[in-house]
């Protein structure tokens, strides 16, 4: 089973693991599609509430640099997280 997960009781993580087994390759990828988006969603929510009121292109840089290296970011975009922060 998977291994490191503590906080969830065994018959939940088994019907869990069941749910996952029955999904179709297309609904598993939706469902991952759909926790990365609300994961950058909740990111995208610190970045307004720590920044106030930026740019949509600082914005979307600051939630580039949480996924993206920093050689990457100066690379791609001139964008030095460290420099400018994340």
């Amino acid at each position: 089973m998977l291994r490191g997960v503590t906080d969830t009781d065994r018959g939940t993580m088994k019907r869990l693991i069941e749910a996952y087994r029955r999904m179709t390759p297309q609904q598993k990828m939706r469902a991952v599609s759909d926790m990365t988006k609300a994961v950058q969603y909740m990111a995208l929510a610190r970045i307004r509430k720590q920044r106030g009121t930026i740019t949509e292109r600082e914005l979307r840089l600051r939630l580039a640099s949480l996924w993206l290296d920093r050689e990457t970011m100066i690379r791609g975009f001139n964008w030095d997280p460290e420099r400018e922060g994340y």
